[in-house]
């Protein structure tokens, strides 16, 4: 999935380039080359389908070149992930009929690539044979309020995988106190929005409990890869309801389960979480970009990677980032706030 318009990074990301298109890291690949490169060995690029906004398709073809252009499916508009799911469920299904798909985010990290491709190899042997929708649960380290949550019912563990259990519950973005509650219960995860399930189980979900979103792209199954699909789908697209597909499936299937998980996972959605997930010197700062000078700086975020020298003194939990002549200097607490001046949120 990449058509979210994630401009947080200001000034690397914008509304004309978000964030699964730009370097965060400073390793010379995006967010969405990265994901597609922690699925070599388990996905074919001519089996990697991606959804996007039209207006960013030209980006992803550009730094995605390996996967064909007819599987870059592209949104006319926003509809949150259901309608996205949904949409790309069906293409796949008009093809094979007994595919096994992984659903993820293009903007979100992974440290541990060895421990992710095992995880999802366990996770589609489980759901390739049989109606289980299966989500990832990632084993929390602080108290987070800006993820989801998922209970996991510990108490048994599925036969035919130890790791996997059913989900008890979902729980919505939390305020502090609770946070903390969850954390010092082992039965709760983020909620990373990573899906496996097969194609017929996806499908027949939606034809349960989102009827008028699956009336809708099952009455196109006679054009999907034909010219006229995306003149359809500009027309029927935004027929959808703008939902997530927690909401829409999640939440309502009984056949659910979720697999702890802990592979250095983060959604990379501030960059206090970038600050986060980073290498830091000696003095706590995140540095990202060459020829940089630190004097009596502790704790920053310094994001520079234009320019030949840069030199900082005297700053204490700070961002530093500088894009096409768009500088960011601002309290790393105070981003939110920040924001709202770049024109950008």
């Amino acid at each position: 999935m990449a058509g979210g318009v994630g401009s947080r990074f200001w000034p690397m990301s914008t509304t004309e380039k978000p964030k699964q298109f730009i370097d965060v890291l400073g390793v010379g690949k995006s967010l969405l080359q990265l994901t597609m490169e922690r699925f070599n060995g388990i996905c074919d690029p001519e089996n990697v389908w991606v959804v996007t906004n039209k207006k960013y398709a030209d980006m992803v073809r550009e730094q995605l070149p390996e996967v064909p252009a007819g599987n870059v499916l592209c949104e006319p508009c926003r509809r949150n992930t259901a309608p996205c799911i949904a949409y790309v469920s069906w293409r796949i299904k008009s093809i094979d009929p007994k595919a096994n798909i992984v659903v993820t985010p293009s903007d979100h990290i992974v440290m541990n690539t060895t421990e992710f491709q095992r995880v999802i190899t366990q996770c589609m042997k489980f759901t390739a044979d049989s109606d289980a929708i299966l989500t990832l649960g990632m084993k929390p380290n602080r108290p987070e309020t800006g993820y989801g949550y998922i209970q996991a019912d510990l108490s048994s563990n599925s036969a035919r995988n130890k790791e996997i259990f059913r989900v008890d519950s979902f729980k919505e973005k939390p305020d502090l106190q609770l946070a903390l509650k969850y954390i010092q219960n082992k039965s709760y995860y983020w909620n990373a929005g990573i899906f496996v399930w097969n194609v017929n189980t996806i499908v027949n979900a939606f034809r349960i409990y989102q009827p008028t979103i699956s009336r809708i792209f099952e009455g196109m199954r006679d054009i999907y890869g034909t010219e006229k699909e995306q003149e359809v789908i500009d027309e029927r697209f935004p027929e959808c309801e703008n939902i997530s597909v927690d909401f829409a499936i999640m939440e309502k299937v009984d056949e659910i389960f979720v697999c702890p998980a802990d592979f250095g996972w983060s959604d990379l959605g501030t960059w206090g979480s970038l600050y986060l997930q980073s290498k830091k010197d000696l003095s706590g700062n995140c540095i990202i970009g060459d020829n940089v000078y630190l004097y009596d700086t502790h704790n920053c975020v310094i994001h520079t990677m234009n320019h030949q020298r840069v030199v900082v003194q005297g700053l204490e939990n700070y961002i530093v980032a500088e894009e096409d002549g768009k500088l960011l200097i601002c309290r790393l607490n105070d981003e939110q706030r920040i924001r709202q001046f770049s024109g950008e949120d």
